[in-house]
């Protein structure tokens, strides 16, 4: 009887090669860096009026932003004037006490900022805030 040798094949793994891995790490990353920008929604640039008595609020899922040229947007979606007091009744159904918070460009017409609040407070909502930027 002779003495069998032992297979190669039988050894354990000691090392593990870790470059395939990063390989796939990079091409991830690569991914994210040339989507991400496609991703952002545009935001609109409003200029915010002045104040030094405004106080810090939470955040409220009813986010309205009137730029400069009148554009309406709730949050992050672009509406239309007629749509806010429907808009405002879905969110007061969902949030009974829920806050609506406005940003409006320091050079919308009051007027106008009166319509949008006559709107939302039609559709039930009594807490509303007007964001400002501090002096």
């Amino acid at each position: 009887m002779g003495q069998r040798l032992k297979d190669s094949d039988d050894d354990l793994i000691s090392d593990i090669n870790i470059v395939p891995f990063v390989d796939i790490l990079l091409v991830i990353l690569i991914i994210f860096m040339v989507t991400a920008p496609v991703v952002m929604r545009p935001s609109l640039k409003i200029q915010l009026p002045e104040a030094s008595t405004g106080d810090k609020s939470d955040f409220t899922p009813f986010q309205l932003t009137v730029s400069s040229k009148e554009e309406i947007v709730l949050n992050g979606e672009p509406v239309a004037f007629a749509n806010l007091k429907l808009l405002a009744a879905d969110f007061i159904a969902k949030n009974p006490s829920g806050q609506a918070e406005i940003s409006a460009d320091k050079n919308v017409p009051h007027g106008d900022v009166i319509a949008i609040l006559d709107q939302i407070k039609l559709g039930g909502v009594t807490k509303l805030g007007l964001r400002t930027r501090s002096q």
